[in-house]
């Protein structure tokens, strides 16, 4: 495993994360408590060493689950959860949005909490998560930089979303110098990952991007193939048919990605993005110990040469030869204008 640096915060990431949403939810298929515990131990065995969680998922299961993971283990890990939405007040409706609470007060209240689940008395790693560029006010940031300064937290990032993500909340994260941002980010779904790529260059920041759902959702590693019938509560469903149908067309069309033996098309998915050197870590979703094995592994296997790069973004630009709907998300913004939407379009290369 090789490791990065989140911005200039000195906070040591793994090239390949844990990404901790699927522990103490049912949203990938059914899994014991026990089970989801092994995987995060069995996962810290094989040199992954970021393990990102939130206080939402599993209305604090997650964070629950993953602290007993961690006993004995704590100096071992960088450790990053997520704090916005409250869940406290409000039930979950199926897969929908809970209402955003980020006042300095609730924010305080957030991250005690989160403490207290997870066993610790720090967090190498906090993030706002999903929250609305208007939402993050100075007082806001002046809280955030408190907990720094108190030690409850060691570097500040901004996880976007829903859907692909949001452009002005990454190109404001940039600008308050936060050392992170979070956003699906893969072969398939560029925008807005290539542009905040080029706002980082252009403001000449030392803010990283954490790339999630680096598989677009099982397609880059060809766990989702015409064959697969997805179970019941796998979040996979939810994606539309074109998704699929179009996406395993562009899955052949990468096929020069793989190297026998030494490369396969999950590790390229995951290599592709280390190209880019403002990606500090990439967190794929394990459901499985040969997961783990697999895409830990790709932080070692060849990096892709420029040749393999410059090609990926030829059959970017032309949608790999897809000319019908293939139904990818659209990009989103918190913020209306139709510039600033242009822009992220534009910097993706579409």
């Amino acid at each position: 495993m090789n490791y990065r640096t989140l911005g200039d915060s000195g906070v040591e990431v793994s090239e390949v994360g844990f990404g901790a949403w699927v522990v103490g939810t049912d949203w990938w298929g059914d899994r014991s408590e026990k089970q989801a515990i092994e995987m995060v131990e069995y996962a810290l065995d094989q040199g992954i060493t970021y393990i990102d969680t939130g206080d939402v998922y599993g209305h604090g299961n997650s964070e629950k689950l993953i602290g007993e993971a961690l006993a004995g283990r704590r100096d071992e890990v960088t450790l990053s959860t997520k704090i916005g939405y409250d869940f406290y007040n409000n039930p979950q409706a199926g897969h929908g949005e809970l209402p955003k609470r980020l006042e300095p007060e609730w924010i305080r209240t957030c991250v005690e909490r989160s403490l207290e689940r997870l066993d610790t008395d720090y967090v190498d790693f906090l993030q706002l998560h999903n929250a609305n560029v208007d939402e993050v006010t100075p007082e806001v940031v002046e809280t955030l930089e408190s907990l720094q300064e108190e030690g409850t937290v060691d570097a500040l990032g901004w996880a976007l979303g829903p859907s692909i993500g949001w452009l002005a909340e990454g190109d404001r994260a940039v600008e308050l110098d936060f050392d992170a941002i979070q956003t699906v980010f893969n072969v398939f779904e560029q925008t807005p990952g290539r542009h905040f790529l080029d706002t980082i260059a252009r403001e000449e920041s030392e803010t990283s991007v954490i790339a999630r759902v680096p598989h677009s959702s099982g397609l880059l590693n060809e766990q989702v193939t015409p064959d697969t019938e997805l179970e019941a509560g796998d979040h996979r469903g939810f994606r539309p048919d074109e998704w699929y149908e179009t996406g395993w067309e562009k899955v052949e069309a990468l096929r020069f990605l793989e190297r026998d033996g030494e490369r396969t098309m999950g590790q390229a998915a995951i290599q592709w993005l280390l190209s880019h050197d403002a990606v500090a870590s990439v967190t794929p979703t394990f459901r499985t110990t040969d997961d783990i094995d697999e895409w830990a592994a790709a932080s070692e296997t060849p990096p892709l040469s420029d040749e393999e790069v410059e090609r990926v973004e030829e059959l970017y630009r032309e949608n790999f030869g897809i000319t019908r709907d293939d139904g990818m998300d659209s990009l989103r913004s918190s913020v209306d204008g139709a510039d600033l939407v242009d822009t992220g379009k534009q910097n993706a290369g579409q």
